[in-house]
């Protein structure tokens, strides 16, 4: 039976595995999910619809989706589907929620980088005004747990050679419009703790670094996708930078322990770092690691980095250690190495036939 799931359904049940995580707490709640259809919240609600299903908790998912039609083709494979209802609407324009909602995970943002710099304006709106909305929600609900998902963009540019810690937010340029992303997470970050502070709402923040796995659109514009589909394409890795820029990576089923960490866990007021430090590495050296796996090459093909809206060279190091003393960690314990997180993104767009090469 097993071997008949798929690796997003593989995943969520090894999530139910994670012994550092009070399932108990859930039992007969309401969870709201934003961005419910994106990667985070779809591995997220897996994961959740599996929990339920095989500890018997008695969950009502709530997944806040534009678009009811394709979310429902986006979970159409969902095992334990009466767990889950849609809200139609949008951050924005909030709709109304009937009955408890107990938690909330707010993952709902802009993700393309193109559309930082071309859409500055709505970037910003839907950050500022969505999180507001959510967290007013929390507010007149008594939420037992919110999660704000942030970014490790906050940080601004580390310097090289150092962690980083939740202590450590960089200086940004509201001049530049790539940076209405990070400013505006950090402005919501501020926002989650306020409402902490004043209302007393479990507020809390999850700084993740970038997150790939099963899930992941195979027409998405951010590198892990792009050199994944040179894999599948059997071409060569095309860089339009030098890929100086260093980072930790974080695998679609550990954002999610993550965020249940965090959720149940955590301290409100507080953030939290979300990274495989195991992962740490340029751009490059990723690159040339999955080409020589898989008998590609990588050439450089350098182009105005600042038009296509990439972000200056980063070298963001981030440190776990506060998130780990909630009890998480990895796989678990066993983290997967790069190469086996490209294996199980690349294995599920097979799956889900949108590549027959």
């Amino acid at each position: 039976m097993e071997n008949e799931l798929k690796q997003v359904e593989r995943d969520a049940l090894s999530i139910c595995e994670a012994a550092f995580i009070p399932w108990e707490a859930l039992r007969g709640r309401r969870i709201l999910v934003t961005g419910a259809t994106g990667l985070i919240g779809h591995t997220l609600i897996y994961a959740l619809a599996a929990a339920n299903l095989r500890k018997g908790l008695g969950l009502t998912i709530l997944a806040l989706v534009r678009d009811e039609a394709r979310a429902r083709q986006r979970f159409e494979s969902l095992e334990g589907k009466e767990a889950l209802e849609f809200v139609c609407g949008t951050v924005e324009e909030l709709p109304r929620i009937d009955g408890p909602v107990h938690y909330i995970v707010h993952g709902a943002s802009q993700t393309s980088s193109k559309m930082f710099v071309e859409r500055p304006v709505e970037t910003i709106i839907t950050a500022l005004r969505g999180t507001e909305n959510l967290l007013e929600l929390a507010r007149e609900k008594k939420t037992e747990g919110f999660v704000y998902l942030s970014s490790m963009e906050v940080y601004g540019f580390p310097e090289k050679g150092r962690k980083v810690t939740e202590d450590d937010i960089g200086a940004l340029s509201p001049l530049d419009m790539r940076n209405s992303y990070p400013i505006s997470k950090v402005q919501c970050e501020s926002l989650c703790c306020a409402y902490a502070r004043e209302y007393g709402v479990p507020a809390k923040v999850l700084r993740l670094t970038q997150t790939f796995g099963p899930g992941v659109n195979y027409v998405d514009q951010r590198i892990f996708a792009q050199i994944g589909r040179c894999v599948m394409e059997k071409r060569d890795i095309v860089l339009r930078t030098r890929g100086e820029t260093e980072r930790s990576y974080l695998y679609t089923a550990d954002a999610a322990t993550a965020i249940l960490a965090v959720l149940l866990l955590g301290q409100p007021g507080s953030a939290y770092n979300a990274a495989d430090e195991s992962t740490y590495c340029s751009i490059a050296d990723m690159a040339r690691r999955i080409a020589e796996k898989n008998g590609i090459r990588v050439r450089f093909e350098l182009a105005d980095e600042k038009a296509l809206g990439y972000p200056k060279t980063l070298y963001m190091d981030l440190d776990t250690g506060r998130l780990r003393g909630l009890g998480w960690a990895p796989g678990g314990g066993s983290a997967m190495s790069l190469e086996d997180m490209y294996e199980n993104m690349m294995f599920s767009w097979k799956e889900h036939g949108v590549f027959h090469g």
